[in-house]
């Protein structure tokens, strides 16, 4: 196959809900979140043509580590079709770095979705799963988007149904949270098991949340159980977040608060005019910090700009494009 470049997007994501609870005997944290996407997105250009030699290479509107989470996922299709390819790389960054928005994570799935599909050489469900666990937590969640439940470290998933497409406004200071700071901050109690009383209640309002996310009659109402176990770890070590929070409710929220471990925090509105009017508002008065309007993004939303991002690559494969699942 000749060269052939696709432009594909890589969408945010909220933790509508996250709680944090037992270290598990990996090291890793035993979590409870919902997904969701949003519309808010880093656009990925990528160019692929078969070589002797593999080469990758990325270019980026902000500085980004060499060692990032583009080029492993890169290199992690390439060893599974063992194939050798010279891909460039070009990313517009639109999601805040180190904003517990998971633009890196989105960033990794986008390449482990697009480069199979560019290759013609379609990688099993389950295999792709299995690599981007190997990236991050993260990425298993952005290969389907929309509305999901996360377990164990936030890769088991179980889809949910959509929610609708809410008005959402963000709140990005420009502070930077490593996930790793966050976890070190977060005081917990010893572990002792997800089924002892210290867990029982906090689980059963997760539950609670779910069920209310689950059934389209509750309307709202699921909003008044969400919480995030790193907003008083993160605020405590930032206040102005605390202040930020408080914002987004005063301008007519239903629902401020912090996704994954900081820093942005969100808020969600009933109407796409109470969420800019709120945006001005807070623009006038908070010019300090980045007010980004955008909406919840459901499932089949998601994979019908996916399916657009790869309309030059899908035609070009003809009729194998049906071995790539739902991006066919």
């Amino acid at each position: 196959m000749d060269g052939l470049r696709v432009r594909v997007p890589a969408f945010a994501k909220l933790n509508l809900t996250l709680l944090v609870l037992d270290k598990r005997t990996d090291g890793f944290h035993e979590l409870r979140t919902v997904f969701q996407t949003i519309a808010l997105h880093d656009s990925l250009e990528i160019e692929f043509q078969p070589a002797r030699r593999t080469r990758l290479s990325i270019e980026c509107s902000v500085d980004i580590p060499g060692d990032n989470l583009i080029l492993r996922a890169a290199e992690a299709v390439l060893t599974e079709l063992n194939i050798k390819a010279e891909v460039r790389f070009r990313l517009e960054k639109r999601i805040p770095m180190g904003g517990g928005l998971g633009g890196g994570s989105s960033d990794a799935a986008a390449t482990l979705l697009t480069l199979p599909v560019m290759m013609g050489r379609a990688v099993a469900a389950e295999r792709l799963s299995a690599m981007a666990l190997e990236l991050g937590s993260d990425v298993p969640f952005f290969l389907e988007g929309g509305t999901a439940l996360g377990l164990g470290r936030g890769e088991e998933l179980y889809s949910l149904p959509e929610l609708p497409e809410t008005p959402v406004l963000l709140a990005c200071s420009g502070i930077h949270v490593p996930t790793s700071q966050a976890f070190a901050d977060l005081q917990r109690q010893p572990a002792t098991g997800l089924t002892s009383p210290i867990h029982h209640n906090r689980m059963k309002r997760f539950q609670s949340l779910v069920a209310g996310v689950v059934c389209p009659e509750s309307s709202s109402g699921w909003m008044s159980l969400s919480e995030n176990d790193f907003e008083a770890a993160v605020f405590s070590r930032f206040p102005q977040l605390t202040t930020f929070r408080q914002l987004l409710i005063d301008r007519g929220g239903l629902l401020a608060r912090m996704s994954g471990s900081g820093s942005t925090v969100f808020g969600l509105f009933r109407t796409a005019a109470v969420r800019d009017r709120a945006a001005r508002r807070l623009t006038q008065d908070r010019s300090d910090v980045q007010w980004v309007a955008t909406t919840l993004l459901p499932r089949n939303q998601y994979r019908r700009a996916w399916r657009r991002s790869l309309a030059p690559a899908r035609k070009r494969l003809g009729p194998s494009v049906k071995e790539f699942g739902w991006i066919a």
